[in-house]
């Protein structure tokens, strides 16, 4: 503890206080004027004289002491620069450097884009012609889009307030599916790689597929999924005929988990082969089938582009169902392989409009379909052609054969025999030409092909 003689000597060794002095500087502050306060005197034997008035000069403030540790927290205003910064200043006051010009908004952006690209790596920079050539090359697809089709009507301005049919983005949207579907597209020639099969056992396990696809009363675009995944698989690998139906049941167990909300279980699938296959099999043959494909089930079928089609159509309900059935031609007959879903879509819709004499094909539809007359024409020849052969597809005819479906595989079939009897084959006008069924198990399909 301290005593009182030691703690009159600690406060005698303090410094003391020189608040009342000090000058509080404020550099927000009205400059202060003038005034008077009361200071301490002391006299002679240290006692403090109070009431003496003294004039405060808010010009001559009291400099703060140095601390050692927090060096000099004065005002930086009052410190004295070094002799040398002093003459380096002095000989920038005498020579003074002529005042640049005033630089417009342009240039302010360019400097400052400048340097954000120098500060930018080598590697990861843009080049100016790469972004040149980008807007050049959408520049060009946008005119020659717009110019192809001359005097079409914005359908899509009608959906403008509804924010399910997203508006605007509807164009960005189908041009990307446009990319998309090219790289979707299997090798139109792979079965010349393929040693036990052939187009026509593809065409038997597809229909046999629809079947399948009708029983369990799958979305369509769960069939076109499916048949995309076989004809993808088959181009990149080579399968035995005893594996082919497997690869069929497990592409639909693929594209149903893919697009279906409650898909059916493979137990399900199983069932349809008549235990042909084991679940086990089945699992495996799905592990090895989407690494082979990368896991890339995207596929824009011609089911979402007759969507787009419909629109300048009216969304006539004949038109669109005959045209599905045209659509589903392309599952059995390997050589529409080559057309792309789109042009699918547009050769079908351009068909039935033929077949219900619904006019011609108008601004609006080679607007929204992307393709003119001309560019459809080879694919609805094709369709045509299978049109006025004997029936081989059993299931697919009578898929379309319902009244709900508007019997749109018997008014098709009708309309190319009047149209165009030269290609029909003598003698088999309504004929029906029963495929081998591919009937499970797995063994039939052998069995069907030796005969």
């Amino acid at each position: 503890m301290f005593n009182r003689a030691n703690q009159t000597r600690v406060r005698a060794a303090l410094p003391r206080k020189a608040s009342s002095t000090t000058v509080y500087t404020d550099e927000n502050a009205a400059p202060a004027d003038t005034k008077t306060t009361k200071l301490p005197r002391r006299g002679a034997a240290g006692a403090k004289a109070v009431g003496v008035l003294q004039p405060k000069i808010a010009g001559n403030p009291v400099a703060t002491r140095k601390r050692a540790a927090l060096t000099d927290i004065s005002n930086a205003t009052g410190v004295e620069p070094p002799a040398k910064q002093l003459k380096t200043r002095t000989a920038e006051v005498a020579n003074p450097l002529p005042r640049a010009a005033p630089r417009s908004r342009s240039d302010s952006v360019e400097s400052s884009a400048t340097v954000a690209a120098e500060t930018v790596p080598a590697a990861k920079r843009k080049r100016p012609e790469d972004s040149q050539t980008a807007e050049s090359d959408l520049e060009i697809a946008t005119t020659d889009k717009r110019a192809k089709v001359p005097d079409w009507d914005d359908l899509d301005a009608e959906d403008v307030d509804d924010p399910l049919m997203v508006t605007e983005y509807v164009e960005d949207i189908f041009d990307y599916m446009l990319h998309l579907e090219v790289r979707a597209l299997p090798n139109p020639c792979y079965m010349d790689q393929q040693r036990e099969l052939s187009w026509k056992m593809r065409g038997i396990l597809v229909d046999w597929l629809i079947d399948v696809h009708g029983k369990f009363r799958l979305l369509g675009e769960t069939l076109f999924l499916t048949v995309n995944l076989i004809d993808r698989f088959l181009s990149l690998r080579t399968v035995s005929l005893v594996k082919l139906q497997l690869v069929g049941i497990t592409s639909m167990f693929c594209a149903a988990k893919y697009e279906e909300i409650m898909p059916p279980s493979v137990h399900n699938f199983v069932y349809m082969t008549d235990n042909g296959y084991t679940e086990e099999e089945v699992l495996e043959a799905e592990r090895y089938l989407l690494k082979v494909l990368n896991f890339d089930l995207s596929y824009p079928n011609p089911l979402n582009f007759l969507r787009r089609v419909s629109k300048a159509d009216g969304y006539d309900l004949q038109t669109r169902t005959i045209a599905k059935y045209l659509m589903d031609i392309s599952l059995v007959d390997h050589r529409l392989l080559a057309c792309p879903p789109s042009m699918l879509a547009a050769a079908g819709t351009y068909l039935a409009r033929q077949m219900l004499n619904r006019g011609g094909w108008d601004a609006n539809l080679r607007h929204y379909s992307g393709y003119t007359e001309m560019e459809i024409l080879p694919c609805v020849q094709l369709m045509v052609e299978y049109l006025a052969q004997p029936i081989q597809h059993e299931n697919l005819f009578k898929k379309y054969t319902n009244k709900r479906l508007c019997k749109a595989s018997i008014v098709a079939r009708d309309w190319v025999q009047a149209q165009y009897p030269q290609l029909v084959p003598s003698g088999s006008r309504d004929a029906v030409v029963i495929a081998p069924s591919l009937n499970p198990p797995a063994t039939d399909l052998v069995e069907d092909v030796a005969l």
